[in-house]
């Protein structure tokens, strides 16, 4: 794929994965064929800063494990309130990784 594409893909989307993941992700990207990249473009990853922004307003009833696919982890938090509100301020530390950890397993769903 042309690399100035590659380049506007890692600079509008760079937010929405982990820093280790970047160079994999560049290396993917520059061996997808240009079939796949209308796809990608139209992808809409998940933000971490919305999560982040969900799991203190909503976290207690699960609602941003909902956001990110965790349906059972969700379910499991909207049942125990947020495991009496334990479960919630871990979420505060920990949810923007995981919606950055489901943002590359969408891509690589995408890619391969």
């Amino acid at each position: 794929m042309d690399s100035q594409k590659v380049d506007m893909f890692m600079l509008c989307n760079s937010k929405f994965f982990s820093a280790p993941h970047l160079p994999s992700i560049r290396t993917s990207l520059q061996e997808v064929d240009e079939n796949r990249w209308a796809y990608l473009q139209t992808t809409q990853f998940k933000d971490p800063t919305v999560s982040l922004i969900v799991s203190i307003v909503g976290g207690t009833f699960g609602i941003d494990r909902f956001l990110i696919g965790d349906t059972g982890l969700g379910i499991a938090k909207l049942l125990t309130c947020g495991g009496i509100g334990i479960w919630t301020v871990v979420d505060w530390f920990l949810i923007m990784g995981a919606t950055k950890e489901k943002n590359i397993i969408d891509f690589n769903r995408m890619v391969f």
